[in-house]
Order: C-alpha cells, then structure tokens, then sequence
C-alpha cells in the first residue's frame, strides 16, 4: 500500500534551495546524514493527464491564498511569475534561488481527503488507552481509605 510520495528536486544550487524550503516555505525536515535533507510537506493529490508522451511529470505546490503566497515572496525576493486564473486553480510559477522553476497554484477544485494507514491511527491510539487505563487505577486507589498497617493495629490491641 501506498503510504506517501518522496518528490526530488534536482537543482544546480542544492544548498540554496534547501535554505529557501527550511527558511522561506518553514518546511519541517530531518538530516538523513551526511547533509542529505528530507523535507515534510503537507498531504498530496496525484491526478493523470492525457498526453502524446509518457514520463513527462509537473509539481505543484498548493497554497491558501495565492495573493498571501505572492506577498511573501515579495517580502522574501523571490521572482515569480504573474498569477493566472485557471479553470482549476489559480496559478504561478516561482524561480527557486537555484534557478529551478516551481508552480505553485490555490486550487478551486474539489479536494479528496488525504490517504493514511488505517494501521497508525491505531497505534497512535494505544499509548492513550493504556494511560488512561493507568490513570484510572490511581485514581481508584487514590479513593478508597488507607489501611492501618497491622502492625500498627497490633500494637494497639497489645497496649489495652
């Protein structure tokens, strides 16, 4: 079963564009050693498109708001092109400071919930359950009276 996507961008100027995803876009990633970034993205949709060739693919990263997106762009002097509105979304494309291109579109079209493992939604569960099994066996310990020990019992019963 599918679990995600692993996309690779190649670029000319790799140090620069991972600055950009880590500093620009803030996307969470890890060091899979030796320097060797992954970047986390939000969830993603794959569609087919009829064509006259194969092993012709496109990225495009989905934004909220084109015109937030553009604006911090700006800020960050990042050159994109001038949005266009399409039937499905609309649509820019962003010159990554290795000098890559990008698109990047807001969709105006219906979106399919994300696809996950059932499985981890399970086991993510557990832990919870077992806390809160734990929790409520304190608490049922912590309600019911102290036991003198006997000991102390015993002495008392010998001073009479």
């Amino acid at each position: 079963m599918i679990i995600g996507a692993h996309v690779m961008l190649q670029s000319t100027n790799d140090k620069a564009d991972m600055a950009f995803l880590t500093d620009v876009l803030k996307l969470p990633s890890i060091n899979a050693g030796g320097g060797y970034m992954i970047y986390g993205i939000p969830p993603a949709e794959v569609s087919i498109h009829g064509s006259d060739r194969n092993d012709v693919h496109q990225l495009y990263f989905m934004c909220d708001d084109i015109a937030d997106f553009t604006a911090d762009m700006t800020r960050h002097g990042i050159v994109f092109s001038t949005p266009a509105r399409q039937s499905w979304g609309t649509v820019t494309e962003i010159t990554l400071p290795g000098g890559g291109k990008l698109g990047v579109y807001e969709p105006r079209h219906a979106r399919p919930e994300p696809a996950g493992k059932p499985a981890a939604k399970k086991k993510a569960g557990r832990p919870a359950k077992k806390v809160a099994k734990k929790a409520a066996k304190n608490s049922a310990r912590a309600a019911k009276p102290a036991k003198k020990p006997k000991s102390a019992a015993r002495k008392r019963s010998a001073r009479r």
